[in-house]
């Protein structure tokens, strides 16, 4: 007997996700997650024929789709929330195929949670979306003019354009989709992608994967889906012709016969309940489903033992690696790559200098947010007439969530204790930065 479930968006708490299930209740559950701006309803073509053999359960993001606007910030909260949810439904194991941030979830679990996994499907995924900086400048964005400049170019992104010029009612369903999404949520996992980056970390994916991509994918393309099938040991590529970003779409059928295929004869059996262990299979080496030249096998050892290391002296950690993670964030890794890219031997230990101590040190303390940070931050540089300075950090300003106008009374509020020759100059720096980084790229 084939029921769906569908949990009412006011139950639904903080920790956990808005979700439906499809099929029979006694069948295995395979999941299907979502890309960033789409709802659940972009697997329903792939419907009809998997609850044919599995219980589907789909997902919404936090603020997709109706569900409510408890925005997660990271890959390992989208993660958990999935897995609370999971856990108050009595689901322990599955099988799991992602759509882009979805697939970043998949590989998520795999990788901190392998003993839930079945088998796993990536669907124009990476290992890195981009660059941290592409995706904190759409949070700019949206802060800054809300989600229709998103929402306007979401066709182009997803869909090549013939089938958006033959599919208008798809297309608008595109734009409305992203357009009622809510902006905080969106900024949220926009944020969540940036700080997403597992590429040295492919190698301990055990479980069967299917790498799945669209050939005209300029998102996440065929050069990322090779990259996940050379880190993957046990990974296959699939490259679908004539589609683009959101392939379950655009190529209904092919998806869901490739998925099908996928999970009928690649499903990992459980570990065993006394040991905690279980002894798997050789696992046999599949052909690569598109016409992409397979990855040559590996012949070294699986594993090599690491040098016994000497005992590293105990004590407060330095804080140079934290500080550049801080400075990165807040900059920009462009600009961090500028600057450790014109030091030289005279002004490199003032780099270093500025890392460990300014941002190591400062802005890495608790005490205040980052949001606060950046007001005194820029209050400062206004006093001290540091124009230069004041550009970068107007940008590090919207990165860490002000707003133009809260940006604005902060230089209101300057003018009156440092002065208004100082605020005047101000104002036109951060006016320039404000519309350049502001203006939706059309």
């Amino acid at each position: 007997m084939i029921r769906e479930r569908l949990w009412g968006v006011s139950e639904t708490p903080s920790n956990t996700l808005q979700y439906r299930f499809d099929g029979p209740e006694e069948a295995p559950v395979l999941i299907l997650g979502p890309s960033l701006g789409t709802t659940w309803h972009m697997w329903d073509r792939q419907i009809p024929e998997l609850i044919k053999q599995w219980r589907v359960f789909r997902f919404d993001l936090p603020g997709h789709g109706g569900a409510p606007a408890y925005p997660a910030g990271s890959v390992t909260d989208l993660t958990t929330r999935l897995l609370a949810t999971l856990e108050g439904l009595g689901v322990q194991r599955f099988g799991y195929a992602g759509c882009a941030l979805g697939g970043a979830v998949g590989i998520e679990l795999a990788l901190r949670h392998p003993e839930r996994l079945a088998s796993l499907a990536l669907i124009a995924a990476s290992p890195r979306f981009g660059t941290a900086d592409e995706f904190r400048q759409r949070g700019v964005i949206v802060r800054t003019n809300g989600l229709d400049p998103i929402a306007r170019t979401a066709p182009e992104r997803w869909f090549t354009g013939g089938f958006a010029a033959a599919q208008p009612a798809i297309t608008e369903w595109a734009v409305q989709m992203v357009r009622t999404t809510d902006p905080g949520c969106y900024i949220a996992a926009c944020e969540a992608l940036a700080s997403f980056d597992v590429r040295t970390e492919l190698g301990r994916v055990g479980v069967p994967t299917l790498v799945l991509v669209g050939s005209d994918d300029q998102v996440t393309g065929p050069a990322e889906a090779r990259t996940l099938v050379a880190g993957i040991p046990d990974a296959r590529l699939a490259v679908v012709p004539g589609a683009s970003h959101l392939v379950p779409v655009e190529q209904p059928a092919a998806v869901t016969d490739l998925l099908v295929r996928h999970f009928s004869t690649a499903w990992q059996p459980a570990f065993e309940t006394s040991t905690g262990q279980t002894a798997l299979p050789a696992a046999a080496v599949k052909p690569v489903l598109s016409a992409a030249p397979a990855q040559p096998l590996q012949t070294g050892p699986v594993a090599e033992i690491a040098p016994v290391m000497p005992p590293q002296p105990q004590g407060r950690p330095d804080p140079y690696d934290a500080g550049l993670k801080v400075r990165r964030e807040v900059l920009g890794d462009a600009h961090v790559d500028r600057a450790l890219a014109q030091a030289d031997e005279f002004s490199g230990d003032f780099q270093e200098f500025i890392t460990r101590y300014a941002w190591g040190e400062v802005w890495d303390r608790p005490g205040l947010d980052r949001r606060t940070r950046s007001c005194v931050t820029l209050t400062a540089l206004v006093a001290g007439g540091h124009l230069d300075e004041l550009a970068f950090h107007t940008r590090a300003a919207l990165r860490n969530g002000l707003t133009p106008g809260e940006i604005k009374e902060v230089l209101l509020q300057a003018a009156v204790y440092c002065g208004v020759p100082a605020a005047n100059s101000a104002f036109k720096v951060a006016q320039q930065v404000i519309r350049e980084e502001t203006t939706p790229q059309e």
